[in-house]
């Protein structure tokens, strides 16, 4: 009788456990649903960071969503231009999550980004074709990425640009870390960007500690307008 109770004792802790865990819902709803998990990013304490996230081949993005290491975190992404408001339309074969800190103590944070990814011939379309007003008119910039990945003990470097009919309008970079929770500072800090804009490319330089023992990137991003997509 006694080993019984134990034994039950047991289950309704492990139960209870698991029950705090938070359980992400980039696919709550959606019939068909890949889901895809990005690196923990790291938000600096002084300025927004960005990061994207993308499906795999043949899928779009039905659902988002994030976890965070700190209640002051903001995560946002930007949705694009069209109507009806639905898949395939507002979202595409990615997403660019937005995250800011904005407390007040200075301290290392980070966000986990999560989309939700459906067999793009189930979402949305292309608009429909409308008589422009205007004799010239430009879309919103697009953003171009790529990621180099830190190597231990190395310095590695990339740069992305736009298209020869684009203009750069902003950069940034993000750094990732692949670890099953939230980096603690030591690893958030043991990898360091110097980014720089030159020529309409944005270039960095990536240094990594020796003691890197995950799995970290850096996106750098290219924010270019002025295409006639």
């Amino acid at each position: 009788m006694r080993r019984t109770i134990v034994l039950l004792a047991c289950v309704a802790t492990v139960l209870a456990g698991a029950g705090e865990a938070r359980a992400t819902n980039e696919c709550r709803g959606l019939m068909v649903c890949v889901p895809v998990a990005g690196p923990w990013v790291i938000v600096p304490a002084t300025r927004h960071v960005q990061y994207q996230v993308v499906c795999p081949r043949s899928y779009i993005i039905g659902g988002l969503d994030a976890e965070l290491s700190h209640r002051a975190i903001d995560v946002t992404f930007p949705g694009r231009l069209g109507s009806p408001v639905n898949p395939g339309i507002t979202t595409s074969t990615y997403a660019v999550f937005d995250g800011f800190y904005t407390g007040v103590t200075r301290q290392v944070t980070s966000f986990r980004p999560h989309i939700g990814c459906i067999p793009a011939s189930g979402g949305g379309g292309n608009p429909p074709a409308m008589i422009s007003l205007r004799p010239a008119v430009f879309p919103p910039g697009r953003p171009l990425v790529r990621t180099v990945n830190a190597v231990a003990g190395r310095t590695t470097r990339g740069a992305q640009g736009c298209a020869r009919n684009e203009r750069l309008v902003g950069a940034s970079h993000a750094v990732g870390f692949y670890t099953q929770t939230a980096p603690a500072s030591t690893v958030a800090t043991s990898v360091s960007v110097r980014r720089s804009v030159r020529g309409g490319r944005v270039s960095v330089v990536v240094g990594a500690d020796v003691s890197l023992r995950v799995r970290a990137v850096v996106q750098v991003h290219a924010l270019c307008a002025g295409t006639g997509r």
